[in-house]
Parts: C-alpha cells; structure tokens; sequence
C-alpha cells in the first residue's frame, strides 16, 4: 500500500510483542546501521507484500454459484467472479488487505437475492490474481480495469484497503457516461493513508532516516505526497450520488476517530458508527449487509 510515515514514534502495538516482531525490529535496526537505502528496500517490501493465507473452510461455499472470470491488465491477470449476470444494475465489491472476492460471499448472495449483478475481484497480489506485491495505486488501476470490463457501475462497496484504493487515489468509474458513481459504501476504511503506515513504521520501530526514504519514494513515484490519497481529503471532491461509511467502535485495526474524522471533511455523507463488530465481521453482519442493501436499492 503506498503511503507515507510522518510523524514520532508511538507506543508500540503490542505490549508485549511476539518473537516475529522483535526479530523484525532487530532486523531493520541491523540494516540501519550498515545502510538507509538497504533498511528502506527490506521495509518497503515488507509494506508491500501481502501474505496469501490458507483459505478458510467457509470460503469455497463464499463462491458456489458464482462465474469465474479474468481481467488482463498490464500488471497481470486479475481474478474476479459474477454472482447474477443478470441482475439489472451492477455492484462492484472491493476487498481489503490480505482479503480476497471469498470473503464477500454473505455480501455478494444477499446483494444477488435483491436483484443486484455482484462483482468481486481478487486485488494483485491476492486470491487468486497474478503478483506478490501491491500498492495503492496499483490496486486502484486493478478496480479500474475490472470495472471498465463491466461496462456501466451503479454501486461500490469497499472495506478497509479497498475503501482506500477505490476513494483514496480514486478510481475513475462510468468514464463514457459522465463518470458519476451514483452508489459508492465504506466499510472500516481508513482516514488517513499516512497514519496506515505510521502505525507500520511504529510497530516495527523503524529509524526516522527510512521513515523519511519511504515518504520520498513515494513522491518519486507517483509525483504527489502520500497524505493526497487520503478520504480525508479525497472523498469531498469524487463524483458520487450518494456514499455511506460504516465503521465500528471497536475496530482494532483503523480506529474510528479516523470514521469521525473522514464524515467531519465530507459533507453529505452518510455516516453510520457499529458497536461490537470491529474490522471484519462487518462485512458479513446481517443488520450491516441489510443496510448495505437498502443503501444501494
């Protein structure tokens, strides 16, 4: 996910961290000291690869009944799958890091019964997409392409890293038709890209030297500071009928001032707060899935 590192370090995640994170700390500290540009690179990589773990037994069933399709892009092939080709208007659902289409399943049959087409796709890098590395920009250029293979796009519905790629770089949707998204859902996404990876660097307690190595590759690349990719400042200015964040108390992973903070800089958007759902169980709970579906009719 490319973004940048501002900021002091904080107190640790964990309280007391486990032997994957210390030997990791050591590890960045060790290449510090011989070299930033050796300490960057290990770190950038790490930031930027996703581990593809096992699937879980409720995810072949997640994709029964759905059609299997590629979407060639210049980066490689990308995996998606199409729950009701029939369906009379078109949702795209757009997982989060280390997720994959499986994961939407509950989303996609609910969104299917009232009617909708339903899309997921793999991100690179995830599921079963071409790649081992993926960043915010290359994520958004993914959802892009499918989306363009779809031809006209009535909703999106993003979680966490996805919310990120689709509203944060943005993606551009419905380009022949005026490029308006008339639908576009937020599930636990993040405010502030910068803060996603501040909270990576404090974690791992990377030296302030490969903090500032990062945020400079990141204006290298893409010719523009991490912090723009940010809803906090994207989701004002996106050509979108009506959006609908969802995001919960308790989620551990994005916190949700960072909820508060992206309703307080968007005006008209519709901003529902969770309790006791946190970062994933969102996606699948029932009242949740239900207001989603409402949302979008």
């Amino acid at each position: 996910m490319t973004t940048s590192v501002p900021g002091p370090p904080a107190p640790a995640r964990y309280p007391s961290p486990p032997p994957a994170i210390r030997y990791l700390r050591l590890k960045f500290r060790l290449l510090a000291a011989i070299s930033t540009e050796l300490a960057f690179g290990a770190a950038w990589k790490l930031f930027t690869s996703p581990r593809r773990l096992p699937e879980k037994k409720w995810e072949p069933a997640a994709l029964v009944g759905a059609r299997h399709f590629g979407v060639a892009t210049a980066r490689g092939h990308v995996a998606a799958y199409e729950w009701n080709p029939a369906g009379h208007r078109t949702v795209l659902l757009v997982h989060g890091w280390e997720h994959r289409a499986s994961f939407w399943g509950y989303m996609a049959r609910e969104l299917a019964a009232a009617g909708f087409r339903v899309v997921a796709l793999d991100a690179p890098a995830h599921g079963a997409s071409a790649g081992t590395r993926v960043t915010l920009p290359a994520y958004a250029r993914a959802v892009e392409a499918v989306a363009d293979e779809l031809g006209e796009v009535y909703g999106v519905v993003a979680h966490s890293l996805g919310g990120a790629a689709t509203a944060g770089v943005p993606v551009r949707f419905n380009k022949e038709k005026g490029g308006v998204l008339p639908r576009l859902v937020l599930l636990a996404v993040p405010g502030s890209t910068t803060a996603v990876a501040r909270r990576f660097a404090q974690l791992l307690q990377l030296p302030a030297a490969v903090v500032a190595r990062m945020n400079r590759y990141v204006r290298e690349q893409h010719g523009r500071d991490a912090e723009s990719f940010s809803l906090i400042h994207t989701g004002r200015t996106l050509p979108v009928g009506r959006a609908l964040l969802l995001h919960d108390h308790d989620d551990e992973s994005i916190p949700f001032a960072e909820a508060q903070e992206i309703a307080v800089n968007w005006p008209g958007l519709n901003f529902r707060p969770t309790t006791g759902l946190g970062h994933n169980r969102i996606m699948r709970d029932p009242a949740v899935i239900r207001q989603v579906t409402e949302f979008l009719a």
